[in-house]
């Protein structure tokens, strides 16, 4: 499967940069998929989001591992480093592919992180798999009921999600995402983010991940689905499926100046959580509050991870 457009990015230097971590391949849900682990302790699992891959976790790595945790993100399937399959790339199988990644690691659980659409996979699979979800954290990114009414009846809400609905065509944002090496991804990170932009060096690694052959496609495949099954079946099924509560303690996380997810759009998703929850929102940052201010981020997070009591 390879995409109009792309450049010729080498993989194995973009996606298993050296650092704080080790890289290696876990099979899982009938693919395989790249991983970066620090640390040892109970275990966090961290979920990118677009337009990004496991990179995008760098700070809540090594902030994770010293604090006592074993930390691990993901590269979702057909980004980064994991397989680009033909199809599967609905949130149901996404998420079994979360819950497959703890399964295939050897833990009971983990607490798990989710960004965008990493959040919504995460929310989705708190619901799935509620045995091997200890607690979830979400940031940038409401409940999948909650998201599926704003972007449904909030006028504001449907214009900020422009990108969505422009994923629907054909072949153009593969285009579109991989001209210009990638020109497009730097954009989108910079537009979306508040004051406190995402160095030069991450959006130049952001840029030439998504032009890695394949990645355009299955990047905007998810987004395909969530919109053309609306109204479907599986798409009714779906969100049928997700009027069951989250039964964990849940942290929501936002930037103030989101302008991709509304404030209004992700406040409310509490009232689908039937365990402590705590609203979490973070002044003056924008769409990527983990790599914005990664320092405030890890605090918040580790902080939540460690209070015996998160309903305070």
């Amino acid at each position: 499967m390879t995409d109009p457009g792309t450049s010729s990015a080498q993989p194995s230097s973009v996606v298993r940069p050296d650092g704080p971590w080790t890289h290696r391949e876990v099979a899982a849900n009938g693919a395989r998929f790249h991983i970066a682990e620090a640390g040892d302790g109970p275990l966090v699992m961290l979920v990118h989001g677009f337009p990004q891959f496991w990179w995008t976790w760098r700070h809540q790595l090594t902030a994770l591992a010293d604090a006592g945790f074993r930390a691990v993100a993901m590269d979702l399937r057909g980004v980064g480093g994991s397989d680009r399959t033909p199809r599967g790339y609905d949130p149901a199988n996404l998420a079994l592919d979360i819950t497959g990644v703890i399964r295939s690691l050897g833990e009971p659980d983990a607490a798990l992180v989710g960004h965008d659409l990493g959040g919504y996979l995460a929310w989705t699979a708190a619901v799935m798999r509620p045995k091997l979800v200890r607690r979830l954290a979400v940031a940038s990114m409401p409940h999948p009921r909650r998201w599926r009414s704003a972007m449904l009846a909030d006028v504001r809400q449907t214009t900020a999600s422009s990108h969505i609905w422009g994923f629907q065509r054909p072949w153009v944002p593969e285009r579109q995402l991989t001209a210009d090496d990638g020109e497009l991804v730097g954009r989108l990170i910079r537009d979306w983010s508040g004051p406190l932009l995402p160095d030069d060096e991450a959006v130049e690694t952001y840029r030439r991940a998504m032009c890695i052959p394949s990645t355009a496609h299955c990047s905007v495949e998810p987004y395909r689905w969530l919109v053309r099954s609306l109204a479907r079946p599986d798409g009714v099924q779906f969100y049928r499926r997700m009027k069951r509560p989250v039964r964990v303690p849940t942290l929501h996380l936002h930037g103030s100046l989101d302008p991709v997810m509304r404030t209004r759009s992700a406040a409310g998703s509490g009232e689908y959580v039937e365990a402590p929850y705590r609203w979490r929102l973070f002044d003056g940052l924008g769409h990527f509050p983990h790599e914005e201010d990664p320092v405030a981020f890890s605090t918040e997070l580790v902080n939540w991870l460690k209070d015996p009591e998160p309903d305070r």
